[in-house]
């Protein structure tokens, strides 16, 4: 039940405004006549719309609106008549601040980040749930009790899945090898960096698992790039309004691949909140463009790459055999220190699963499970 409700209708009743709890939404007619959630607007089997909303005439107004217990009693000038639970309309109204809602920010000095059970995970929906919640809100979780085959994530993956395949393949190595074609295979440092930005669309989580770990060094690098953002958007804004609008290339090239694509360091969305970030030294070439601006972004790059590798955000662990990292593609930047094989193997496998069947994964969990409390130890 909702504690207070209000509604007023401005004159032409071409917009009304719905004060809940305390808050003011303004609501144009146009808006709620095409999401009216009734049979007639809204398929009721597909949610998908009825009316052409192109076709509203643009003069639509509200004629009557009123609260109706927990629901806004609408009457259009079209005849339409509707009713909207007061739940659904707070939850739309617009999301201001810094970054995408419902994340939770890190840097180095965080207690604790997300853990997972891989069995109860792959046998419990509720265990599942509470997996893919931590890795939306903290953009990483830590999986252990992995199997150590080589397909030992494969399991949970089609849980969640698809397993997204690229010219590595499915499920590929991550281990130094002779001739190595890629900077992964080798034995050096890696900077931190997001994966694959050369891709159409970018791979959207990185499932890192590990089978050996025994080389003398090597241990992975975590940053919150979403974090890292708005630092910098706070220390240097000049900075930061430069890697929004900058969109450098990004391209990969072997005898049978040629990838490329483009986009900002910092990416904003609609309402200008960090929603992704990009950062491969390895692949990335800016155009040439205009001297003082290329300086602008040499600068501001250096200024982000600083706190990207600064202690101050940079968490440090060492997998284990049987452990497993599964990272936000678009938010999280991930490393490693260089490894000496003389200490013996480092052995790791990754794949990658797209934000469009995870993020649905997750959200029909969560309507499924709506009345189920998910575990601390796991969300």
């Amino acid at each position: 039940m909702t504690a207070s409700a209000k509604v007023t209708l401005s004159a032409d009743g071409k917009r009304l405004t719905l004060d809940l709890d305390g808050r003011s939404h303004e609501l144009a007619a146009l808006w709620l006549r095409e999401r009216a959630p009734d049979a007639e607007t809204l398929d009721p089997g597909t949610g998908q719309r009825l009316i052409e909303a192109a076709e509203l005439p643009l003069d639509l107004a509200v004629e009557h609106a009123e609260i109706d217990g927990d629901a806004l009693a609408l009457r259009f000038s079209d005849g339409h008549a509707t009713r909207f639970p007061l739940a659904t309309l707070e939850a739309g109204g617009a999301h201001h601040g810094d970054i995408v809602p419902g994340r939770t920010l890190w840097e180095a000095d965080v207690t604790a980040l997300p853990h997972a059970d891989f069995a109860a995970a792959v046998a419990d929906d509720t265990a599942l749930l509470g997996m893919l919640e931590g890795l939306h809100r903290h953009g990483v979780v830590m999986v252990s009790g992995v199997p150590t085959d080589e397909h030992g994530m494969q399991a949970l993956i089609d849980r969640v899945g698809p397993l997204r395949r690229t010219n590595w393949g499915g499920i590929a190595d991550v281990r130094s090898v002779a001739n190595a074609y890629d900077l992964t295979m080798t034995q050096r440092g890696l900077e931190p960096h997001t994966d694959n930005p050369y891709r159409d669309p970018i791979p959207g989580y990185i499932w890192l698992h590990c089978l050996t770990n025994a080389a003398d060094g090597g241990d992975s690098t975590l940053v919150d790039g979403y974090r890292a953002a708005q630092v910098l958007r706070e220390r240097d804004p000049a900075a930061f309004d430069c890697l929004t609008r900058v969109s450098p290339r990004f391209h990969y090239r072997d005898e049978d691949t040629w990838l490329e694509s483009e986009g900002p360091l910092i990416e904003l969305d609609s309402q200008g909140r960090i929603s992704r970030v990009r950062f491969n030294n390895r692949t990335e070439r800016v155009d040439a463009l205009p001297a003082d601006e290329l300086e602008r972004y040499y600068a501001a790059r250096h200024a982000f790459y600083a706190l990207i590798t600064s202690d101050e955000l940079t968490v440090n662990l060492k997998l284990a055999p049987g452990q497993m990292l599964i990272m936000d593609n678009y938010r999280l930047f991930h490393g490693r220190r260089a490894f000496e094989l003389a200490g013996g193997v480092r052995h790791l496998r990754q794949g990658y699963v797209d934000r469009d069947s995870t993020a649905s994964r997750r959200l029909t969990l969560r309507h499924r499970l709506s009345d189920v409390a998910i575990p601390e130890e796991v969300a």
